[in-house]
Formats: structure tokens, sequence, C-alpha cells
């Protein structure tokens, strides 16, 4: 079966100019550290239920750099690596390709579990990819990844963001409008059920029914929705009917929780192409500013979810243009002082065990 997930022309990419990267992160890492807190509740257990290992062009993070990050003071007991394209096969064929990325990631996954670099369960979970618009051809991949995770590798994420505006349609390939009611889709997904493995859901929030509409047809398949569902309220054409966006998306998140299979990452916010600016400061922002602007929206998805289906998430590297790792624990703490010991810890640690099938 043919992919219907074409990649994009080279012309399209932006290249990369690895020096000019690099002095770039080096005036990002100056920038951040123009602001310092103090760790809140600096025991509470963490789980990252979400981050990236990559290096790109000049632009390097990888299982030093994230260690760097997770020992900053919170109490970071494990994590959870989802894909990003990196490191996959040279060789061989292409549906095949995104095995190596599962294969590197179980690599520093084994390195950390060795004891030499910290207590932290680096990549405890793996979220690798695989071209679902196959059909039931992708169920090779799917069993190539398990056999590469070393007991680790727990579900896909296939990018299906999609909108009218063709400024925002930036993922690695080309995404057909629709692609979530595709009958070949169908078949790729009805291949993860039977392996016990999820699906991580990256979409931007006009396609959140689309979405509701597959975890509907598919009740035994657990589902995450990322970054509280890829809300675009402060881009492009969006941003002069911001709240009229908001409230469609408030709408559209409180009609996914209706399906138990869905569980949902609070984070995100911090990816400047959303548009919010926070990257564009003089001086970074504050954990208490940052919690001010994000806590209507996160405490929306806890509302209609419940703790026990929510679960926040760093999404470093591509956050850190915004904020710094402590900073961003620490907002995430400020919106959640008001709720129960048993609360924080299901949205700081429960779910994304669960969510992951982690046992650590």
């Amino acid at each position: 079966m043919p992919t219907k997930l074409l990649p994009r022309k080279a012309e399209d990419q932006k290249p990369h100019n690895p020096a000019a990267v690099m002095e770039q992160q080096k005036s990002r890492t100056k920038w951040r550290s123009l602001h310092r807190e103090e760790i809140l509740e600096p025991d509470l257990p963490i789980i990252d239920a979400h981050h990236h290992l990559w290096e790109r062009g000049g632009n390097r993070y990888l299982l030093d750099e994230f260690l760097a990050d997770a020992r900053t003071g919170h109490n970071i007991k494990a994590s959870v690596f989802v894909e990003c394209g990196s490191f996959y096969r040279k060789t061989g064929p292409d549906l095949m390709a995104p095995v190596g990325e599962v294969e590197f990631v179980n690599g520093i996954a084994e390195m950390a579990a060795r004891g030499n670099y910290g207590s932290t369960s680096v990549c405890a979970g793996i979220v690798g990819t695989a071209d679902i618009s196959v059909g039931a051809e992708v169920a090779q991949v799917l069993d190539a990844h398990i056999a590469a995770g070393g007991g680790r590798f727990r579900g896909i994420r296939v990018s299906t963001k999609w909108d009218s505006d063709e400024a925002l349609n930036t993922t690695r390939y080309i995404v057909p409008r629709g692609l979530m009611q595709d009958r070949d889709f169908r078949a790729g997904f009805a291949t993860l059920a039977p392996r016990k493995l999820s699906f991580d859901a990256m979409i931007y929030h006009p396609q959140m029914l689309e979405l509701a509409a597959l975890a509907r047809a598919f009740p035994d398949t657990t589902i995450v929705l990322n970054h509280i569902g890829g809300l675009i309220a402060w881009t492009r054409s969006y941003v002069t009917r911001k709240e009229e966006t908001i409230a469609q998306w408030r709408s559209s998140i409180a009609e996914l929780a209706k399906c138990p299979n869905v569980f949902v990452k609070l984070g995100g916010l911090g990816m400047p192409y959303l548009g919010l600016g926070f990257d564009k400061l003089e001086v970074p922002a504050s954990s208490k500013r940052l919690a001010e602007s994000w806590e209507p929206l996160f405490e929306h998805c806890i509302d209609t979810f419940g703790p026990e289906r929510c679960m926040f998430e760093s999404n470093f590297p591509p956050d850190r243009d915004s904020v710094d790792y402590p900073v961003i624990w620490n907002a995430f703490k400020r919106i959640a002082a008001g709720y129960s010991a048993d609360e924080k810890r299901a949205l700081f640690y429960g779910t994304a065990a669960k969510a992951y099938r982690l046992n650590l």
C-alpha cells in the first residue's frame, strides 16, 4: 500500500547553518540564565511525560543535555521519549527507517539504566513513529520497534496536523486533509491495540472532533493528546478571533474528554510558532507569569479529563525557546497548587505511568 505521507521537497525545508544554529543556541542559553528561581516542592516525584533527543545542524539535545536539565532541582524520576525524526536508519526500506530512532533511544535508556548517570530512568518509555497510512502493512514496523525497544517501546506518534492556512502545515511530511478518517490510516491504526501500543496524537485544535471520532472507533487503543490539542489562537488568521478560537477549543476538549481511552498532555505552549510570545521577552518570564497565562487552559483540561487522565510534560527542547527547565516545572507546580496530594501525584507522575505502562 503506498504511503499518504509524502516527504516535503528539499527546497521546502529551511536549510541549517550549523555554526549559526550553535551561536543561536548559546544566545538562548545566556537569555534563559537571566532568570533563576528557587525550586518549589523539590521532593514531588515527576515523570517528564514528553521530551525529545536530537542533534540537528548544530542544535544538540542528547543524554547529557537532558540530564543537565533534569538535575536542576526537581525530582525527575523518569522520562518518556517521543519521536522527533532523529537517527533513522540510512539503509533498507523507507518504511523501516524510523526503527533506527527506537534503536538509538533504547541505547540511551540502557546507558542511563546502568546507574552511572544518576537515578533518573531516562526514556523509561519510548514513543516512536510508523507510517500507518500504508495500512496493515505497518505491523512489520511495529514488531521491529518492539524488538528494538528493549521492553521500553510503548507506542507511536504520527503528526496529523493540518490547517487550511498552508503556512501552519510544517510537519516533516505533507499531511492530507482528513487523514484520520482515511480507510488505510485506520487499517494501520487497527494494528496498535492487539500489540498493546498507544497512539500519541499531534494535531491542531480544529481537528479535535476528528480525533474524537477516531477514539470512539478504536475504544481499546490508548490515545495521548499532545500539547493540549495544538491550540493556535495566537497566530496567523486565528489571532483576530482569539476568544472565539479558545471557546471552540474548550468545547472540543470537553467533547474529546468523553472518550475514556484518551489522555492529555499539559504543556507545549512554549513553542514559538504558537505565538504566545514568551520567547520574545527581554528577560524570561517567571513561573508565576507563565502559570497565570497557562492555568485557564490546563485547568479546563483537568476539569474535563480529570487529573487521572492529565499529565505534565516539559516538551524539551522545543519549549526551552521560551523557558528554562526548572522554571517550567515551577510553573506547573503553581498551576497544581490547589489540587490534593493524590491529584498532584497523578498529574506529575501517576497518569504518565499508567498511560505508558511504566513499571518504575
